[in-house]
């Protein structure tokens, strides 16, 4: 597990809530607290999964060479939230492997601000794809509603989407058409998998049911 960043996704108490279940699952955890880690390729050559949650910050040129050659050679590469799709802003590369780049989470009436992360928590729709009802991450799992940060989200058609969320048109938005982004992804990187959920700001909404199960199935998909 990598994680740092922005302190306000919480990265040490959400990475915290999936030990448990790793560890259930057969892992060994090793917990890191900054991506110097990712520049050690011999230990990456032993890693089966990393789990991220590292919002904004830097990476280094060698620091992203080894966590790209270490998922090019099938080390599977997880996340949810800022922690995975709004990492590392300095290094294309990141995200053009991530395949998708966290642009806005459009927020309340102007008028219901109070200048806190509130301001942006809005109830929205996780729509399930096609695809998502034989995914083994997403099988019997339907549509489901949340009240948190809506991702909208810069992306290709590269990514294998499993949910959508599709912002909507308010009196004081400045865009004139409903936008969907995809919600919960996986992309197939050379020999490595990654998968991204885009739910997940805090630990509730981490903790919800839907969340969570798909996260933890998530991890188990992605590892090598």
């Amino acid at each position: 597990m990598v994680r740092g960043g922005w302190d306000g996704h919480q990265p040490v108490e959400a990475t915290e809530l999936f030990v448990p279940f790793l560890r259930e699952n057969g892992f060994e955890v090793r917990i890191e607290e900054s991506p110097a880690v990712y520049a050690d390729a011999a230990y990456l050559d032993t890693v089966d999964l990393i789990v991220q949650s590292v919002t904004m910050s830097t990476i280094e040129k060698e620091e992203f060479e080894g966590l790209r050659r270490a998922v090019e050679n099938g080390t599977g590469l997880a996340g949810w939230h800022g922690g995975i799709a709004d990492s590392f802003r300095n290094n294309s590369d990141y995200l053009h492997m991530i395949g998708g780049q966290f642009a806005t989470h459009p927020g309340k009436a102007p008028e219901e601000r109070t200048g806190e992360q509130s301001d942006n928590y809005v109830p929205y729709t996780v729509n399930m794809t096609a695809a998502a009802a034989d995914h083994p991450i997403t099988q019997g799992i339907g549509d489901f509603e949340l009240t948190t940060e809506q991702y909208w989200v810069l992306h290709d058609d590269y990514n294998d989407v499993l949910a959508t969320t599709t912002q909507k048109v308010r009196p004081w938005d400045q865009w004139n058409r409903e936008v969907t982004s995809p919600a919960i992804w996986t992309r197939q990187w050379a020999k490595g998998r990654i998968f991204v959920s885009t739910p997940g700001h805090h630990v509730d909404i981490l903790e919800d049911g839907n969340v969570r199960t798909i996260i933890e199935r998530g991890l188990l998909w992605a590892s090598r």
